[in-house]
Parts: structure tokens; sequence; C-alpha cells
């Protein structure tokens, strides 16, 4: 098991691990896909991450278990699940230059386990948007 700076959300069972450098704004989108998307907390800030049957899990910290930093007002609490398999990989970058418009597929691997990866900048409107369409579509055509 690994313990990662990140934070986990699902959707229909389908977990995303919002990874970023500090100050990226991973609890900010994590609040945004909670409040604005029906997705469900599983962890903010640090995730234990692990193999199981070949697929990632993501488990919430016993400690901040249900909990979410909201930059402005403290730590709220939410309905969380304690565990996760993840299908989507989140990198948030610095700015929107750093997203490509039209990018190759990407992965990422994670204790063994290969996990596709898209880079977001977090505060950009589509954020959440993005990352639903991402999650729910098998694939995406370019033009």
């Amino acid at each position: 098991m690994t313990n990662i700076h990140a934070s986990c959300v699902v959707y229909k069972n389908k977990g995303v691990l919002i990874c970023g450098k500090s100050g990226r704004g991973k609890s900010d989108l994590s609040l945004r896909l909670i409040m604005d998307k029906g997705f469900c907390l599983v962890g903010d800030d640090r995730i234990d991450i692990f193999e199981k049957k070949g697929k990632l899990r993501a488990y919430s910290v016993n400690t901040i278990e249900n909990m979410l930093e909201v930059r402005g007002l403290g730590l709220a609490h939410f309905p969380s699940k304690k565990a996760a398999n993840i299908d989507l990989v989140v990198d948030l970058v610095e700015n929107l230059e750093e997203v490509s418009r039209l990018p190759e597929a990407e992965f990422v691997e994670l204790e063994g386990i290969k996990i596709r990866k898209i880079r977001l900048w977090a505060f950009e409107a589509s954020a959440p948007d993005k990352i639903l369409l991402a999650l729910t579509q098998k694939q995406i055509l370019s033009i």
C-alpha cells in the first residue's frame, strides 16, 4: 500500500484519482464534482492506493475520512465511500496553456496497474464536465 497526495471521488462505481501539486485545485475540483455532478467523496488530500485483483484501489485515510478541505470555509463533512476502483487519473496542471487541444492518449502506471490519464486545469469552468465525459465515453474521436 502506498499513501499519495491526491483526492479521490467516485461516480457510478467509477473512481477518479485527482493528482497535482499543492494549490492546483484538487479539493476545489472534487467539491464541484460532488456538488454539481453527483460524484461521491472517497478522500481528500491523502489517499492510500494498492493493487487488488488486477485493479487499482483507492482508500480514504481514517483520520480525515468524510472530510474535504474547502478553501475559505475550512473542513466540510460529506457522505463518502471508503474505497473505489480507479478508472481515471486526472493530472492537474498549473495553467490552461498546459492542456493540449487534441492530446494523444496517456496512461500512468500506479502499483503496477496502467490507468488512463488526462491533464486538466482545475479552475476551467468545464473541468468537471470533461472528467465526466472522459469517465463515461468509451472513445473520444479527434478531428
